[in-house]
């Protein structure tokens, strides 16, 4: 009798572990504290990429998926004018511009003409052919960032 209650206990602690994820580590950007950032990353949507969001472990920041997560944060360096290739990733109420470029394995995105900018690091393996997909689910969220002139060419 008492083998089974340790049984059903060890059980049932292992769901209740099974739901304690811990949260990922992501460095906050320069000026997370930005109070713009809250405006923005309040609302990046709880799904994204069709991966449900979790916990980070800074401020304005947040993720998306286990394995190989999609990673956003807000508050980095806006980038200044440049003769760089920007892609406008259109929604039915926003166009947002996005500098894209390849970091090894990832997507890595960053706002233009917002300040503060967000930042998205997107895997390869997650949306190599539709990170302008995953990019367009959190325009919205990002156009909440002041404008600050700079547009896409």
């Amino acid at each position: 009798m008492l083998r089974a209650r340790i049984a059903a206990l060890a059980v049932l602690s292992a769901f209740a572990l099974a739901g304690c994820t811990q949260p990922l580590i992501v460095d906050p950007a320069p000026y997370a504290a930005d109070p713009d950032c809250a405006d923005v990353m309040l609302s990046v949507p709880d799904h994204l990429g069709g991966l449900d969001v979790h916990a980070t472990s800074s401020q304005a920041t947040s993720s998306w998926g286990d394995d190989f997560p999609i990673v956003a944060r807000c508050g980095v360096e806006p980038p200044g004018p440049t003769a760089e290739s920007c892609t406008e990733v259109k929604t039915p109420s926003v166009t947002m511009g996005w500098l894209i470029e390849e970091d090894g394995d990832d997507w890595l995105a960053v706002t233009f003409g917002h300040s503060p900018a967000l930042e998205m690091r997107v895997p390869k393996i997650r949306a190599d052919a539709a990170v302008g997909d995953v990019l367009a689910e959190v325009s919205d969220a990002a156009a909440l960032a002041p404008t600050n002139g700079l547009e896409c060419r």
